[in-house]
């Protein structure tokens, strides 16, 4: 560490240890570093993609559910090794957890609602009627978004 000298109101010199940057995460401020909470929470989505309980991943990991919570928010960071058995057990690869570009993301993907809706789609054996399906959810959200301008103008 370097000290420097400098006057004091008195006329003598005293050493000063230079200003630390003040950080608004990480170590010892009590707010997770955004890189870890971004990856616990997709350890978290894809988690319950695969219907797996925290309790069920912690035992595959032999941690405990706490520690996999912990995990999830980010308020404890996820070693390499750890990482990478976590990505074996969810079946992903390490870059699973790394998301390229800007981290807020539409948070809607993240939603257990839409985890089930996804888990469902995929649990459609027949390829066929998950197409179908898939065009039933596109005429159906079209036909809503043809109808909020026309309760726009009723109000008006």
């Amino acid at each position: 560490m370097k000290r420097t000298a400098r006057a004091s109101k008195r006329g003598q010199l005293s050493t000063a240890t230079p200003a630390k940057p003040v950080r608004s995460y990480g170590r010892g401020t009590g707010v997770p570093h955004p890189v870890d909470v971004d990856v616990g929470k997709r350890i978290r989505a894809r988690r319950l993609f695969l219907g797996m309980n925290q309790a069920a991943l912690a035992r595959a990991l032999d941690l405990t559910f706490q520690q996999v919570q912990k995990y999830e928010h980010g308020a404890n960071r996820v070693s390499a090794s750890r990482l990478s058995a976590i990505a074996d057990v969810l079946g992903v690869a390490v870059s699973f957890f790394f998301v390229e570009g800007p981290s807020d993301q539409d948070t809607r993907m993240e939603q257990p609602e839409t985890i089930e809706l996804v888990r469902r789609y995929y649990a459609i054996p027949d390829e066929r009627v998950r197409q179908q399906f898939l065009q039933m959810v596109k005429a159906v959200a079209e036909s809503s978004e043809r109808r909020v301008p026309e309760r726009a103008r009723k109000r008006a």
